[in-house]
């Protein structure tokens, strides 16, 4: 990357700005911060978040662009971070945005979250320019739910098309995904209405209707029959959604919330149980209200 000046794996056509400097030693780069900004995989936060505390200096903020829940303890990415760093301010960033696009300089909205509406408001201001706009938001929670649950969702909305079922399953799946996001997230203290924002329906529109999200792709694959270790290999990145079904439907059973869509797309996963079976269990599911 310091040769090229650009990633040449993923993002081969967005040169790096002039003034961005590659720095390959970790205590170096942190030694100069006065804010960090982390964008790894979930699997790898606490780590991260762990190999980064020795070098932050005491006044040092600290965002991620992680989304997912921990595997085996079910901790949302901010309470791994206050868990590891103690108090120091925190923020999350999230939202619809595909790094492609925004590396292309495509006009791109998202939201920072964070209780600290300080650092929240001076992050999103740092982050805004001519084709990149940033909102704020204290509902970290919400933030964090939503980008964690519509992986998985993406993933089922991908068997479907996959399969060929349609439009109409489409968006019945993208539109009840959005409830259970909801249900999940209001049952863990987060606000509803922000579900309805960019880093909740705005996300999970995106990743569940556009081939460039690679949770989208691995379920296509699945619903055109594709052994999953072969989709994984032909996408040849981390499909955040795979994890996400374990740790989803752990957070879920631990706190009595039905989700059924990721339900039968873990089952799916993890199950091997075919595809028009769990259609049929979700078709046949009691008759309820659209609200409950």
């Amino acid at each position: 990357m310091q040769r090229e000046r650009c990633n040449a794996r993923y993002l081969p056509d967005a040169a790096f700005p002039e003034r961005l400097r590659i720095e390959p030693d970790l205590a170096q780069a942190l030694g100069e911060c006065d804010d960090a900004l982390i964008a790894v995989p979930s699997h790898a936060f606490r780590s991260t978040m762990q190999s980064i505390k020795p070098h932050l200096r005491p006044h040092t903020r600290v965002a991620w662009a992680t989304k997912g829940f921990e595997l085996g303890s079910g901790k949302l990415p901010f309470a791994v971070a206050s868990e590891v760093l103690g108090a120091r301010p925190l923020a999350v960033l999230s939202g619809p945005t595909f790094a492609r696009e925004v590396g292309a300089g495509l006009p791109t909205a998202m939201t920072v979250a964070s209780p600290d509406a300080q650092f929240a408001g001076n992050l999103a201001s740092n982050l805004s320019g001519p084709t990149f706009r940033a909102y704020t938001q204290a509902d970290f929670i919400g933030v964090e739910v939503g980008g964690a649950v519509k992986n998985v969702i993406a993933i089922a909305t991908g068997i479907a098309d996959g399969v060929g079922y349609g439009a109409n399953t489409r968006v019945a799946l993208i539109t009840r995904g959005l409830a259970e996001m909801m249900r999940l997230g209001v049952k863990l203290g987060a606000q509803r209405e922000t579900f309805m924002g960019l880093a909740g329906l705005g996300d999970l529109v995106l990743t569940c209707t556009d081939d460039q999200s690679r949770n989208r792709r691995y379920g296509v694959a699945l619903g055109r029959g594709v052994a999953a270790a072969a989709a994984l290999e032909g996408i040849g990145q981390v499909v955040e959604g795979i994890s996400a079904a374990r740790a989803v439907r752990t957070v879920a059973d631990a706190h009595q919330v039905e989700m059924p869509i990721c339900r039968e797309a873990y089952r799916v996963m993890y199950e091997n149980k075919p595809i028009k079976e769990a259609v049929q269990s979700l078709m046949s599911r009691e008759v309820r209200a659209e609200a409950d």
